[in-house]
């Protein structure tokens, strides 16, 4: 992706004022104080060894694009955005991965959506991944790290076999198996808050973007049906030259979107847990299929270490209705339930007692009819673009998906992924949603 030359940029910038009885209405993450969008004009200068040229420019000649959602989607347009030299600004309900992008396991495959439309995209972003590792410490800044994979079958309170087996020490529970399904050359992971913060941090520190609090209530459109703003509840206006919509599972409360195509979520659970023994736990993620007890088909959860020492643990997934706002999303207790059994049958480091339960948590995942991403320009409305529908294959397919975004918005076409696949048109037929 060819990026735009920024060498010592010197940005004017000029915003809308917050009303006067909403004295903090800013997002702090991790480690930044993001700067507030106020009613005056201030400088912030970018570098970048993009270029060994340079050049001087304000608001008035930069695209602003306006992106809705502080997810990994959101966040990794606006990142790619702001670095190609857009004036970029994220507005966000609630906070910076707040919802699926905190709570996801973060796996990532090479290959694991070869034989379909996602292909090229998830190829092109898991090596987009190893990039951005290496550019941003991702080791050490959100646990960016290769891993080897394994399919493993565990029956729940089944013998435990004795005698040598393909499987790592710590899983010393009722399981067989161990065939490798992910060498290190072809999949890995990150923490998914941790990697989604630190974009938006490069991007705010680095290229000038900014983030606010405000929830979405609509899109301005002129009567020849451009784009020319994002509507807050609050009733705040943030005008735009494009406006990005990466807002997940809650696309389905957006008229503009909803009246084009469906997006429902899918509820899915998980446990993080931090066993007593340091370096008890290798890196090797885990594809279970569990057998219960109780009989019937075997339920597929999935076990991830961490570089941290813990141990996410997710599935038990269902289509439910997706809540206003995401900081009321709360996991069902029979499936929580359910993951702590799965965790003490698969290694004693996992029992209680033996390790402490960090979390208990659930999100949706945002899935589409017919199973694949909606990115690209909306139908009918210029300048308003779309991305969402990632499924359970967001964080990896994160990176490609902003990129390539940014290049449909600031070229007028991708080069890293051809998109057309994904283009919410497809959902329309003479005119009418399909």
């Amino acid at each position: 992706m060819q990026d735009r030359e920024l060498m010592a940029v010197t940005l004017s910038i000029s915003r809308l004022a917050y009303p006067t009885h909403n004295r903090n209405p800013f997002l702090n993450l991790t480690r930044p104080k993001y700067p507030p969008i106020n009613n005056y004009n201030y400088s912030i200068h970018c570098t970048s060894n993009m270029s060994t040229s340079s050049e001087t420019t304000t608001d008035n000649h930069r695209k602003k694009v306006v992106v809705c959602g502080g997810g990994v989607i959101g966040v990794c347009t606006a990142y790619f955005l702001s670095k190609s030299g857009a004036a970029v600004t994220v507005i966000e309900q609630s906070s910076i991965a707040c919802a699926a992008s905190g709570k996801a396991g973060g796996f990532l495959a090479l290959d694991w959506c070869d034989g379909g439309p996602v292909s090229s995209l998830a190829r092109a972003s898991f090596n987009l991944h190893r990039s951005l590792a290496d550019d941003l410490d991702g080791a050490s800044s959100y646990g960016y790290r290769p891993l080897t994979t394994l399919s493993v079958t565990v029956t729940e309170s089944g013998p435990i076999k004795p005698g040598p087996t393909n499987l790592p020490g710590w899983v010393d529970g009722p399981a067989e198996g161990g065939k490798q399904i992910g060498s290190a050359q072809t999949t890995a992971q990150v923490h998914p808050g941790m990697f989604t913060r630190k974009l938006m941090e490069e991007a705010v520190e680095k290229y000038g973007a900014e983030v606010a609090v405000g929830k979405v209530g609509g899109v301005g459109v002129s009567e020849e049906g451009r784009v020319e703003s994002v509507v807050l509840e609050d009733g705040r206006v943030v005008e735009a030259d494009s406006v990005v919509l990466a807002v997940g599972p809650w696309s389905s409360k957006m008229a503009i979107l909803s009246s084009v195509f469906r997006v429902y979520g899918m509820k899915a659970h998980s446990i993080v847990m931090e066993p007593k023994e340091v370096g008890a736990i290798s890196a090797h993620a885990l594809f279970l299929s569990y057998y219960q007890t109780r009989g019937g088909r075997p339920i597929d959860p999935e076990v991830y270490p961490r570089p941290t020492g813990e141990v996410y643990i997710c599935g038990m997934s269902s289509t439910e209705e997706v809540p206003d706002n995401p900081e009321d999303i709360s996991p069902n207790p029979e499936s929580i339930k359910t993951l702590k059994r799965v965790a003490e049958n698969v290694s004693s480091h996992l029992k209680e007692g033996e390790a402490q339960v960090k979390a208990e948590q659930a999100c949706f995942l945002p899935c589409t009819d017919d199973g694949n991403p909606v990115i690209g320009e909306l139908p009918g409305t210029k300048g308003c673009f779309v991305a969402t529908g990632h499924s359970c294959w967001g964080i990896l397919n994160g990176p490609a998906t902003g990129a390539a975004l940014a290049e449909l918005i600031i070229h007028g076409q991708s080069s890293i992924v051809d998109l057309s696949a994904f283009s919410p048109s497809r959902f329309v037929v003479t005119g009418k949603r399909r």
